[in-house]
């Protein structure tokens, strides 16, 4: 089924599932889990409303009870999950993808991910191999489960001061609406800050260049010391500095570590997914942390963090995760902190621009796809290219390949959810980054016709 992917369940909805196909999922969903109650948020997605329904009628039809949060973000049932000592909930959203697409995000007790291979895939065969749907005798009922002031509270531990900073806040249209003003108040200027499905003024991406141009040309408008965008279901937040240039997310795990480390003393390792810039490390490092290297994906970096009682981490797509927040990413929390960290420097007189030049010591690529086929023979073929030519200093061999040399470095993975192989790169110079990139090209054009998409 093409909805199921190694993290989530998502597509193009009446294309990709239908309701009769998310009802089976909310019937299945409970035993999996072995909830007699499941926790459901959801966002503001046209299609929402009908798949709450048919999700809810599932999970009631199987006997559980189903506690409906009603418009929420993603972190939310994060939090209330773990919280509330819920065994299984779900939010209804595709997340930063278009707006005709939608899905279901589930976690388990303690707000662990569950993915394809943690559970979904059970789901997926009981659809198609067509299991009974037998009706339980004592079906559930539907519970309104508000929660919103409660998760106000809990955000509340991390605001500072931020008056001497202008912010500039694109909320995407996006779930991140219904927090913003109630956690930052009126400082910022705000934009495209009204619920709205059908995401009006640009898609809910903000990885997506032409997503950030109208937050750039606001913060260069107004003069602002930073802007702020959060994608459609408030999970990830990405940064411009005062210029209105793109900050790569990744380096923002480096300058969590000013806030976590440095002003708090937490312990612990960092953990970074496998496509983050050396910066990170080289930075983190010396404030006197090791950094985790892991797989791409909450399915896997919430789990490695808990598993290493790490301090926090983050992602190159803009997810944070941090250890008081069981394990979970949240982008509010994020944002409170960075903007903190950037106060701070402000009154240092250290703009945003410039911490970032500090951190940032490699010429980086970005994410570059390419259309290949045989995803695994160009892998190996890049690999034994690269590794005779160059003794590395270090392969790491899970999500693709990070291979380490003296002064370069890149990743090379399949994606998970789209037809493409991915390339990341970095160099100590531009010049050296060209003439790696174009060296991997000529491997990889072995392989792929396609033209090189970055």
């Amino acid at each position: 089924m093409g909805a199921f992917k190694a993290y989530d369940f998502r597509g193009v909805f009446g294309k990709d599932f239908d309701l009769d196909t998310v009802y089976k999922f909310g019937f299945f969903l409970p035993s999996l889990l072995h909830a007699d109650k499941v926790l459901v948020g959801r966002d503001m997605r046209v299609s929402t409303p009908a798949i709450f329904e048919a999700l809810a009628k599932g999970i009631t039809d199987a006997g559980a009870d189903v506690y409906d949060m009603e418009l929420t973000t993603t972190p939310m049932v994060y939090y209330f999950t773990a919280q509330h000592h819920f065994d299984a909930s779900v939010m209804i959203t595709a997340s930063h993808n278009p707006k005709d697409h939608n899905g279901l995000k589930v976690s388990k007790t303690g707000a662990l991910p569950v993915g394809y291979d943690t559970g979904l895939g059970e789901i997926e065969r009981h659809i198609l191999a067509g299991d009974p749907i037998v009706p339980a005798t004592n079906k559930g009922k539907i519970v309104l489960h508000p929660v919103k002031d409660e998760y106000l509270a809990f955000q509340a531990k991390y605001r500072h001061d931020l008056s001497n900073l202008n912010i500039v806040m694109d909320c995407s249209n996006g779930m991140a609406s219904i927090l913003v003003k109630d956690i930052f108040g009126d400082q910022p200027l705000y934009m495209f800050d009204t619920l709205d499905g059908t995401f009006p003024n640009h898609e809910a991406n903000p990885l997506e260049p032409n997503n950030v141009e109208a937050l750039q040309q606001k913060v260069r408008e107004v003069k602002a010391d930073i802007g702020v965008i959060f994608d459609g279901d408030a999970d990830r937040v990405m940064f411009v500095d005062e210029h209105g240039d793109f900050i790569a997310p990744d380096l923002m795990i480096a300058v969590l570590g000013h806030y976590f480390i440095e002003e708090k003393g937490y312990q612990g390792k960092v953990i970074q997914d496998i496509r983050t810039s050396k910066s990170v490390a080289e930075y983190i490092e010396k404030m006197g942390r090791e950094v985790e290297i892991w797989r791409v994906g909450r399915a896997y970096a919430a789990l490695k963090l808990r598993e290493i009682d790490g301090a926090f981490g983050g992602e190159f797509a803009g997810h944070y995760y941090f250890r008081d927040f069981f394990y979970s990413d949240s982008a509010m929390i994020a944002s409170q902190v960075l903007l903190h960290v950037f106060s701070e420097m402000k009154r240092k007189g250290v703009s945003v621009s410039q911490l970032i030049k500090q951190i940032k010591q490699y010429a980086n690529s970005g994410e570059i796809n390419f259309t290949i086929q045989n995803k695994k023979e160009a892998m190996e073929a890049v690999k034994e290219h690269f590794c005779n030519i160059e003794k590395p200093v270090k392969i790491m061999d899970f999500d693709g390949y990070r291979i380490e040399f003296a002064d370069w470095w890149f990743n090379i993975r399949p994606s998970n959810t789209e037809p493409y192989l991915r390339l990341l790169m970095e160099a100590r110079t531009e010049v050296m980054l060209q003439e790696k990139l174009e060296e991997m090209r000529r491997v990889l054009d072995q392989y792929s016709n396609e033209p090189m998409n970055q």
